[in-house]
């Protein structure tokens, strides 16, 4: 139960600066009465923005501020609820909100909003709509239980049966849900995924397997051309190398003929001046038989003997000198002979030294291949390590799969949850248990107030109504004083719901204005029987014009404007 101590309030609407203090618990009923302007209404706004940071009346809050002083307005207002003391403090120029437990500041949360969301839900347990409809009844702006939406009216219900836990579930369920199924979402996406990247992988295992193996086999095809090669350049070699062998082997034959000619060569001028010599000679013997120089007779034995003696001569120059260029021919083919063997020689010699470049070429070639061969089967070798890399994205999807089915059955059992906790499930079975109590405490009230109707509720909270005169009527087809008694029935029978259920059961009610206009019609006396006798355990503030009422109540209130401000007088 909350029970509601007292207010104060200063620099609110038209108040002051001095503090205006409303004590609650001192007098069971208490009337308010003062001129219009003098400040009845303002309790209801203060109380309101305290609680709910908003004015009952439909009042920025910029203009709650008093508009002379234009600061430092604040409301205090003391409540208990079971066995803790609560004061909540709010102002605006400068902005405070502040809440005390049993004296000590309650633990300041992130921001004003989360603060709010505390008090209303974990400490009073209820929301501005809520405690309008079971603490005031107000005449100008108050929107009455049966003109309020149909979500609204099952929020007031809700509230009063304190089953507004189920509409928390129920949305927390739902928002559970909703992640749940942006996570499936996302699971869904990450499994196709997954799926994608196995086949890719796959892939890539075949086609490295037999990349590897076909490029394996196609280099060592190369290496084996390659071998070939080389074998037959060096046996090449060989052979060419036994021929220069044997061609030095003949070249040695015949070595030494160029100088052995020269030195015939040389001979043979030796011999062609003796010739001339020897010719020169005979020819002088022939044609001469006397002495040139000396002019004496040369003798003819001398002179014969001499021209025999050249002529043989002559004739054994002549053998030689044929014997010589046999010889010299000789000697000039063996030279070239041996000029065609070092011709021969050099050409081996060339083809070996080309052939032994291509066997270097080959051989680097080979031991590329043999190194590329080795990279290809280490890298068969690590396949294993593709092959892991697949095994991980199996188990991925495995888990996957796994996740996907439990938050599938999660939703499943969310749904179930839902469907119960819906406003057709359980809600609804507990309004239905408690709808003939709701609709036996409004007929009551209406009784005591001389209205003699049958009024009753459905689970949707439309109304029905019959009187023995009309078969059928609405809420909209009766006069204001008629719906007036209508709300009041409905007010005490939420007090009286709230009271029996303990949720949101309060000692505070607040009348404004209700003998002032719609109630006019029917006794001042009777009602005022109702609110005394009938609604127990309650402080209730009546606000009014009338100055009448003074001797009907415990206790009176009066305002007035002072120098323009709103105050107390009484």
């Amino acid at each position: 139960m909350i029970t509601f101590k007292k207010i104060k309030y200063r620099n609110f609407l038209s108040t002051g600066q001095p503090w205006t203090e409303i004590n609650f618990q001192e007098y069971n009923t208490n009337l308010i009465i003062g001129t219009n302007g003098a400040g009845k209404s303002t309790m209801l706004d203060a109380l309101t923005f305290a609680l709910f940071n908003k004015p009952f009346r439909k009042i920025n809050k910029g203009q709650l501020v008093n508009t002379v002083n234009e600061k430092d307005c604040v409301v205090e207002i003391e409540f208990s609820v079971n066995s803790r003391d609560y004061l909540v403090r709010r102002g605006i120029k400068p902005n405070i909100f502040d809440i005390e437990v049993n004296g000590n500041p309650l633990h300041k949360q992130a921001d004003d909003r989360t603060n709010q969301k505390i008090l209303e839900e974990n400490i009073l347990k209820v929301n501005y709509k809520s405690f309008t409809q079971i603490v005031i009844l107000g005449s100008s702006t108050f929107v009455p239980f049966m003109q309020l939406s149909g979500t609204n009216r099952r929020e007031v219900i809700e509230d009063l049966l304190d089953i507004r836990i189920f509409s928390a579930m129920n949305n927390l369920i739902r928002e559970n849900m909703r992640l749940q199924k942006e996570k499936i979402k996302s699971l869904d996406l990450k499994k196709d995924n997954i799926k994608d990247k196995m086949s890719m992988q796959r892939n890539f295992i075949k086609e490295l397997e037999e990349q590897g193996k076909n490029s394996i086999q196609d280099k060592n095809s190369k290496i084996k051309v390659l071998s070939i090669e080389v074998d037959t350049h060096l046996e090449h070699n060989e052979l060419k190398e036994s021929n220069i062998a044997e061609l030095i082997k003949e070249q040695e034959e015949v070595t030494g003929a160029t100088e052995k000619l020269k030195k015939l060569n040389n001979l043979k001028g030796k011999i062609t001046q003796k010739v001339a010599t020897i010719t020169k000679e005979h020819k002088f013997f022939t044609d001469n038989s006397v002495c040139p120089t000396c002019t004496q007779d040369i003798e003819e034995e001398f002179r014969v003997n001499r021209i025999t003696d050249v002529q043989d001569k002559a004739k054994e120059l002549k053998k030689g000198y044929e014997d010589l260029e046999e010889t010299i021919k000789l000697e000039s083919e063996r030279e070239r002979h041996f000029t065609q063997l070092s011709k021969e020689i050099t050409k081996l010699n060339h083809d070996i030294s080309q052939n032994n470049t291509r066997v270097s070429i080959n051989q680097r070639q080979i031991r590329e291949l043999e190194e590329e061969i080795q990279i290809l089967a280490n890298q068969l070798k690590n396949r294993n390590t593709e092959h892991e890399k697949l095994e991980e994205f199996k188990e991925n999807l495995q888990k996957t799969i796994e996740d996907l089915a439990t938050r599938r059955e999660d939703i499943n059992h969310y749904d179930f949850a839902y469907s119960l906790l819906k406003d057709d499930g359980v809600k609804t079975k507990i309004i239905k248990k408690y709808l003939p109590f709701i609709n036996r405490q409004v007929n009551r009230y209406l009784q005591l107030m001389d209205f003699y109707i049958n009024f009753t509720l459905d689970e949707e909270f439309n109304e029905t109504v019959k009187s023995p005169i009309h078969e059928d009527f609405s809420y909209s087809s009766f006069s204001e004083g008629e719906k007036m008694r209508i709300d009041l029935a409905l007010l005490f029978t939420w007090r009286e719901v709230a009271r029996v259920k303990n949720s949101v059961n309060t000692n505070l009610l607040i009348m404004d204005e209700v003998f002032d206009s719609s109630l006019d019609g029917f006794g001042t006396d009777e009602f005022l029987k109702i609110i005394r006798f009938v609604i127990k355990d309650a402080n209730i503030f009546v606000i009014s014009h009338k100055s009448d009422l003074h001797d009907k109540f415990e206790n009176v209130i009066k305002f007035d404007k002072v120098k323009g401000f709103s105050r107390m007088v009484s």
